[in-house]
């Protein structure tokens, strides 16, 4: 397993109880990169109907005990409003569509917006979509859980171990990394923004995988304001986001700039657009950002052309499993994709209510 963010990593637990496996992670611990930088909440009309499928496949493991990691829930809840503007009228009449359709959500006037979230700016909202499904992800909590089992069964977490070259010899794949050499018949590329590289390496057929960069702030909450009580708030056409998250407040400007693989830092012309779209929206103090700003960070989400994760064996590369592209919706669909892949690895049956074809690398359009 190349890749300990929640994808590799949950791929990792899923298999460990019957076979033996390595996890080895570029960085000195799991979770660095997209993993630890995401806003770790389950939106079931999220993405494309792959995604939700994948989603709602999702949530029995979420909710069961496993015997490992954290004793309090891995969901908590939270609920989603998409607000939108007089200007987003029609936008709002789209997204209501497809979200009341399958029961997701149901609509909210200006003034019910203002009940559940009252740091709106009067006047600013005209409407919106209340997901109240929409839950809190215990983050640390589902990574312990991984790690633990994975100890339980015997697989090993190895960090500090970049990929250097990897070919395959007598059935064998080697590899040639930071900590030492490895050999195993199968590599399963959960590389994240660097998948794609590591798939040229083991001469694999290319993706076509970009990786784009997301813009992340906490800001301390207003004094008087008990962030916990608030549900999350996002822009109907994907504007802005925010989000309550430890006592504090997260925001994103929901930019997606085009970037090389790398520990992406935010671009302070990115962190000032979050922040005017912010105090257009929202009723915040007079001192942000001089006190309010806490900190600001950036990220990498991957994706193929349609947008649909890609989960399966490549066709050119013998024993070489893509786990790429989650973009957004990596750790909400992790336990599915984990179950997806433990089945197509090692045999066994695939989730109720997915297609491996849906995921695999080779269906049309995955590559534009």
């Amino acid at each position: 397993m190349i890749g300990a963010g929640i994808s590799g990593i949950s791929v990792a637990s899923a298999l460990s109880g019957t076979a033996r496996v390595a996890v080895l992670e570029r960085e000195n611990l799991p979770g660095y990169h997209a993993t630890g930088r995401s806003a770790a909440i389950l939106i079931s009309s999220l993405g494309p109907p792959e995604i939700q499928a994948l989603t709602q496949a999702s949530l029995a493991f979420f909710k069961q005990d496993h015997g490992f990691g954290p004793k309090t829930p891995l969901l908590r809840a939270r609920g989603l409003i998409m607000i939108a503007r007089e200007d987003q009228r029609e936008a709002l009449a789209e997204r209501a569509e497809e979200m009341l359709a399958h029961k997701r959500a149901v609509t909210l006037e200006a003034e019910e917006i203002r009940l559940r979230m009252p740091l709106l700016r009067p006047g600013y909202a005209v409407g919106g979509l209340y997901e109240a499904e929409a839950r809190d992800i215990d983050l640390p909590g589902l990574m312990t859980l991984h790690r633990e089992k994975l100890r339980h069964d015997g697989s090993e977490l190895i960090c500090n171990a970049e990929v250097f070259a990897l070919q395959r010899h007598s059935g064998l794949w080697q590899l040639e990394t930071a900590a030492g050499r490895f050999a195993a018949p199968v590599v399963v590329n959960a590389a994240g923004a660097w998948a794609e590289q590591l798939g040229a390496l083991a001469g694999a057929a290319p993706l076509g995988l970009e990786s784009l960069r997301r813009t992340g702030l906490f800001l301390e909450p207003p004094e008087g304001v008990t962030p916990e009580e608030l549900p999350m708030v996002a822009d109907v056409e994907g504007r802005f986001y925010l989000k309550p998250e430890a006592g504090r407040l997260m925001a994103s400007p929901a930019d997606s700039v085009l970037s090389l693989p790398g520990d992406v830092k935010p671009d302070p012309l990115d962190v000032a657009l979050c922040l005017d779209r912010l105090r257009a929206a929202f009723d915040l103090p007079a001192d942000l950002p001089a006190r309010r700003l806490l900190s600001t960070w950036a990220g990498l989400r991957s994706f193929v052309a349609d947008g649909v994760p890609v989960c399966g064996f490549d066709d050119r590369a013998k024993g070489f499993f893509w786990l790429a592209g989650q973009g957004g919706c990596g750790i909400q669909c992790s336990p599915a994709l984990a179950a997806l892949a433990g089945a197509l690895i090692a045999g066994g049956p695939v989730p109720e209510g997915l297609d491996p074809e849906w995921f695999s690398p080779r269906r049309p359009g995955a590559l534009g």
